[in-house]
C-alpha cells in the first residue's frame, strides 16, 4: 500500500489556477447580475412570453446545480468539508443554504480560503484540498452551462432572428457567448488532465485543439436548435423531449455508476440527456470511438433536419427583413463548421490525447491516499484526525476528487 501511495498523482494548484478560480467566481457573480438585467429588460419591453422562458430556465438550471451540490455535500459528510463549510454546523444547515440557492457560493468561499491558506502555510495536502473542490467547482460549472447558458443562447439567437436584429454586433455577442461555453468544457477537460501522471508535459496546445473542435461542434448545434425554434417555436419542445428521451434511455442502458445514490444516479443520468442534446459527454469506460462515432453521426443529421426545416420555411415564408446571407449558404456553412469540428477533434485525438493502452497503469496512481497505511480516512484534515485518533503521521492525506477520477477513467480510457 505505501508503494501505490507513493505512486499518488502529486496535485498542483498553482497561482493561475486560483486567479482564474477567482475570477470565475467574479463571472459567475456577474452572470447572475446580467441575468436579472435581462429580465427586467424583458418586463419592461413587454415580452412576458420570453420573459417567463428566461426565468424558467434561469430557476431550473440553479436548482439542477444546486441539488448536485447539495447530494455531493451528502455523499462527502464525513469530514470532507472546509472550515468555512464547517461554519454551517449541520447537513440541515447546509440544506437550507442549498434551498435559497447559496450553496455553490459556499463553496466558492472554502476554495477560495484554504487556497490563500495553501499559498501561505505552502502544505501539499492544502493544495490537494484546493483542487478537490475546483473539481467539484468545474463540474457544477459544467451542469450550469448545459442546463442555462447552452439554452438560454438559443433563446437569445431565436429572438435575434425572429426580430430581424441579425447585425454584426448581435452576430459577435452570439460568437462571444458559444465560445464562453466552450471554454467552461476546456476548462473540465483541464480538470480531467490533472489526474494524468504525465500532465506536466502537456502544455496549452492541446486545450486550444480542444476549445477549438468544441467551439465548432457546439456552435452549428445551438445555431441549428435556434434556427428552427424561430420558425416552428411550438414544436422544438417536442424536438426537445424526444431527443432527451432518448439520450436519457441511452445513459441507464450505459449503466452509469457515478453518484452515492439510487436517486442521484437518475438525476446524473436526466443530466447527461441534457448535456448531450447539446455536446458529447463521456460517462462511461471502454467503446468510446463506436459511442462517439453513433453520436455525431446522429446529431449531425439532427442539425441538417434542423437546418433544412428552416431553409423549406424562409423559402415558403420569407421573412420581413433581409438576411445577411442566403438560407441556403448558412445550411452549407452549418453543416461545414460542424464537419470542421470534427475533423479537429479527430486530429485532438490523434496527436494530442495521451496514450494509454492500459487504464490500470493510470488507475494504480489514482487511489487516494488516505487507502495507505498511517494515513487519516479519507477527506479528513489533520485536526479530525487527531480527535478521531489517528496521529501516525503529521500532515494529512492528499484528498482525490473520485467524482472527477471516474470521468477522468472514462475519458482516457
Amino acid at each position: 500500500m505505501e508503494e501505490d501511495a507513493g505512486q499518488s498523482i502529486p496535485f498542483k494548484y498553482p497561482a493561475s489556477d486560483f486567479l482564474l478560480t477567482v475570477g470565475g467566481m467574479f463571472l459567475f457573480l456577474l452572470d447572475v447580475v446580467l441575468d436579472v438585467w435581462a429580465v427586467v429588460t424583458f418586463y419592461q419591453q413587454e415580452a412576458y412570453v420570453f420573459m417567463g422562458l428566461l426565468v424558467f430556465l434561469l430557476m431550473g438550471s440553479s436548482a439542477l446545480v444546486q441539488a448536485f451540490s447539495w447530494l455531493w455535500y451528502h455523499y462527502d459528510k464525513d469530514g470532507t468539508e472546509t472550515r468555512t463549510e464547517s461554519l454551517v454546523k449541520s447537513l440541515h444547515s447546509l440544506k437550507i443554504l442549498h434551498v435559497f440557492q447559496m450553496g455553490v457560493y459556499l463553496r466558492y468561499a472554502g476554495l477560495v480560503r484554504i487556497s490563500i491558506c495553501g499559498f501561505c502555510c505552502r502544505k501539499r495536502y492544502m493544495e490537494g484540498n484546493a483542487v478537490y473542490l475546483t473539481h467539484d467547482l468545474s463540474l457544477l460549472r459544467l451542469i450550469e452551462t448545459f442546463s442555462e447558458s447552452a439554452p438560454q443562447l438559443v433563446l437569445m439567437i431565436t429572438i435575434i432572428i425572429q426580430r430581424g436584429e441579425v447585425e454584426p454586433i448581435t452576430i459577435l455577442k452570439a460568437l462571444g457567448s458559444v465560445s464562453a461555453i466552450a471554454v467552461s468544457v476546456t476548462m473540465y477537460h483541464r480538470s480531467l488532465r490533472s489526474f494524468l501522471p504525465d500532465k506536466t508535459k502537456q502544455g496549452w496546445s492541446s486545450s486550444v485543439v480542444y476549445f477549438m473542435w468544441n467551439l465548432l461542434l457546439i456552435g452549428p448545434r445551438v445555431a441549428a436548435v435556434a434556427l428552427f425554434t424561430s420558425v416552428f417555436p411550438c414544436f422544438i419542445a417536442a424536438h426537445f423531449l424526444s431527443s432527451w428521451m432518448v439520450l436519457f434511455f441511452v445513459a441507464w442502458q450505459l449503466k452509469t455508476d457515478f453518484m452515492d445514490s439510487g436517486g442521484g444516479e437518475w438525476l446524473y443520468r436526466a443530466t447527461v440527456g441534457l448535456i448531450w442534446y447539446f455536446s458529447w459527454f463521456n460517462i462511461v469506460e471502454g467503446h468510446t470511438r463506436q459511442r462517439s462515432i453513433i453520436y455525431h453521426t446522429w446529431i449531425g443529421v439532427d442539425i441538417g433536419m434542423l437546418c433544412g426545416f428552416w431553409v423549406w420555411q424562409m423559402i415558403k415564408n420569407p421573412p420581413y427583413f433581409e438576411l445577411p446571407l442566403d438560407s441556403y449558404v448558412i445550411f452549407v456553412i452549418m453543416i461545414s463548421l460542424y464537419i470542421a469540428g470534427l475533423c479537429l477533434k479527430v486530429i485532438y485525438y490523434k496527436f494530442c490525447h495521451p496514450k494509454i493502452t492500459k487504464l490500470g497503469e493510470v488507475e494504480c496512481r489514482l487511489e487516494p491516499m488516505s487507502e495507505s497505511v498511517g494515513l487519516p480516512p479519507y477527506g479528513l484534515d489533520v485536526v479530525d484526525s487527531r480527535l478521531m485518533g489517528h496521529t501516525e503521521r503529521p500532515e494529512p492525506s492528499v484528498r482525490v476528487n473520485k467524482r472527477m477520477r471516474n470521468l477522468a477513467d472514462n475519458f482516457y480510457s
